[in-house]
């Protein structure tokens, strides 16, 4: 059965530079720098990668930060608790917004 993720399209990542190659190289070069060892380690931003992609739901990127984090040495007892910092997060930025709603109700109220 046919559906909207193809696994098979993560390896297929650099089609997307077929009619901007020029754009496609300046993107790749920054994401190589920024994802290199610095202030943190390849492992630890592999870990903020999985977190960050389980934020956006983009399985594309839980597959590739999934790889990452295990070839940089990270362990799923790390990376599941990397995905619940991420799930908390996105749980508190959902309740801080419930104040938008209250303040509305206030505004609205009689």
């Amino acid at each position: 059965m046919s559906h909207y993720y193809e696994e098979q399209d993560l390896e297929r990542f650099g089609e997307i530079g077929k009619y901007r190659p020029d754009l496609y190289e300046r993107f790749m070069s920054y994401y190589q720098e920024v994802m290199a060892a610095g202030a943190l380690t390849v492992r630890e931003k592999a870990l903020m990668g999985l977190a960050v992609a389980h934020a956006l739901q983009c399985p594309y990127c839980i597959d590739a930060y999934t790889r990452g984090g295990l070839e940089a040495g990270s362990n799923l007892e790390e990376m599941t608790e990397a995905i619940h910092v991420a799930a908390a997060i996105r749980g508190g930025a959902a309740l801080i917004h419930g104040l938008q709603a209250h303040n509305a109700a206030c505004k609205i109220s009689i």
